[in-house]
């Protein structure tokens, strides 16, 4: 028996009917993003279904809503990677430096909580100024993710 425990969606388009995922038991009562918890996965966080997102290609857990991404102009170790202001379902390992093709950062590798593949990085520390604007944000390497909900 799966525990489950859900809250309101992330702000949105009222047009999308965002109250409509949960059942009558589980009214919104909370601006916390909605999240399901079950004992199979320690949690894993669901993005609103009207907006456009991002997901683990491994898996599917959703990774980021499109409203978060900065830029496409990144590249990863993998190949190409955007760059976002926030995620969800992602770990965080521990900070190390290192010389990237915009100089020395201080990096901590991200991985997707549900499978456990290594995603890409948070940059934690940027040493040059021009660099500063990335500290706390993310990159995801497209190899890793596949977009999800209403990109047709």
């Amino acid at each position: 028996m799966a525990f489950t425990c859900v809250f309101r969606c992330f702000p949105c388009d009222p047009s999308c009917g965002s109250a409509s995922w949960a059942a009558p038991e589980f009214a919104p009562r909370s601006a916390a993003p909605m999240v399901k918890m079950t004992r199979s996965k320690t949690f894993q966080a669901y993005l609103p279904s009207c907006h456009r997102t991002y997901s683990c290609i491994h898996c599917r857990a959703h990774l980021a809503n499109h409203d978060e991404l900065i830029s496409k102009s990144f590249q990863g170790s993998q190949g190409r990677a955007y760059l976002f202001n926030s995620v969800v379902n992602v770990g965080c390992g521990p900070a190390e430096e290192r010389v990237l093709l915009t100089g020395l950062h201080a990096v901590a590798d991200i991985y997707c909580e549900n499978c456990k593949t290594t995603l890409g990085w948070k940059y934690e520390h940027a040493f040059e100024s021009s660099q500063k604007y990335k500290e706390g944000k993310y990159i995801i390497e497209l190899a890793h993710m596949i977009k999800d909900n209403g990109w047709d």
